[in-house]
């Protein structure tokens, strides 16, 4: 993993963009095609605007899938994920193909079967995601599950988890956010060929600490990404403010 710290958000996510171009440019170069994952949330906002600026990108020949969606809610419910990367990336480009979890389909565990199917058939070329404040990738909470064979699962939401849902505005209370939702595994997250990790904000601080200082674990998911070939983590002053001076430097 490749530790980044820049002074502010924008910085930091910008840079980010220009990785994740350069990671489709050269998947163009060589398949003529790539695919790509996407995250959503608060941490996220500046990471997409600049990433859908870019001017050196060939969008007409990127697919896209995305990470996770709430269990039993419409994509035309103010905090569907699927809603949220529709008006904030999908509207402004020419995409080959979206590929959406149903949050609401009708039969959760062969939603799951029918994206993991999807899944499987690609080259995921670069994941853009994020970290959670309990440190979750994608929806994985802790204890997150490291080994399972599937690439697409339901997944129960920690208190932190659906607390930080109510922080960023998405729901109202926490009475509001649903308790479970459709998330791409943590396997499906590690198979992508690079990883662009885009982290502000000081409430990621502590989970930006547990998953470079502590040991690879569950508890920890992010602390995962240690093991992954390709990933960058971008980081501003606040999110790597509890980092030990090495880590820092």
């Amino acid at each position: 993993m490749d530790i980044h710290i820049y002074p502010d958000k924008k910085t930091l996510s910008e840079v980010a963009a220009h990785y994740v171009g350069e990671h489709i440019n050269e998947a163009i170069g060589q398949r003529g095609a790539a695919n790509i994952i996407v995250g959503t949330g608060a941490s996220q906002y500046d990471f997409l605007a600049f990433l859908r600026n870019l001017d050196d990108v060939d969008w007409t020949r990127v697919t896209v899938f995305h990470l996770d969606e709430y269990l039993g809610i419409s994509a035309q419910h103010p905090a569907s994920f699927r809603r949220f990367l529709k008006e904030r990336f999908f509207d402004y480009l020419p995409l080959v193909t979206v590929h959406l979890l149903t949050g609401d389909a009708d039969d959760p565990i062969q939603e799951c079967a029918r994206y993991g199917e999807l899944l499987a058939g690609c080259i995921i070329d670069v994941a853009c995601i994020g970290i959670g404040e309990n440190g979750h990738l994608a929806f994985n909470d802790p204890p997150a599950d490291f080994d399972t064979e599937a690439l697409v699962h339901v997944v129960t939401l920690d208190k932190v988890c659906r607390q930080q849902q109510v922080g960023e505005g998405h729901f109202p209370s926490l009475q509001d956010v649903p308790k479970q939702a459709l998330s791409l595994t943590i396997p499906a997250i590690m198979s992508a060929k690079a990883i662009s990790c885009v982290v502000p904000d000081v409430r990621k601080a502590q989970a930006v600490k547990c998953a470079l200082e502590g040991p690879i674990t569950p508890d920890c998911p992010a602390s995962i990404l240690w093991k992954h070939p390709h990933c960058q983590l971008y980081l501003d002053k606040e999110s790597a403010s509890l980092l030990s001076q090495q880590d820092q430097g």
